[in-house]
């Protein structure tokens, strides 16, 4: 017995039938899918610029570059909107994303799309995890 109570994990172990499940946090859920959508966009804004410079630009590769890089970002900082400082280095990489427009022009547009998107995620996930807290108390 106490061999298969090492495999679990502590959270595991501390279970007791009955025992009510704490929410999940919308706002993360919203969230990580808003920067992680991103992640998606800004890389294949790399490649779309890439295409569109041609073969005689020199700065077509570190675009492209940097364009993987920020995606990766991107994706980390997906799993960091749960972290006390997660929406305020969401906000900044909006901004990053925005800047993007100064490559191609085309990102101002859906970067502007993207910081209403955020902006909504955090919005609407803080006033469900307020209200999932509010039933889950009652």
């Amino acid at each position: 017995m106490a061999r298969n109570q090492r495999k679990l994990s502590r959270k595991q172990q501390e279970w007791r039938p009955g025992q009510r499940k704490k929410p999940a946090s919308v706002l993360v859920m919203f969230g990580a899918t808003t920067l992680l959508m991103e992640a998606f966009v800004v890389f294949f804004g790399g490649l779309a610029v890439f295409g569109l410079w041609g073969e005689g630009h020199p700065g077509r590769v570190p675009v492209l570059i940097g364009a993987a890089m920020l995606a990766v970002v991107f994706g980390l900082a997906s799993g960091m909107v749960s972290k006390p400082w997660g929406p305020t280095l969401g906000w900044i990489l909006q901004l990053v994303l925005l800047a993007t427009g100064f490559v191609l022009p085309a990102m101002f547009i859906v970067g502007a799309i993207f910081v209403l998107c955020w902006w909504y995620s955090l919005r609407t996930g803080r006033r469900m995890d307020r209200e999932k807290r509010q039933r889950y108390e009652a």
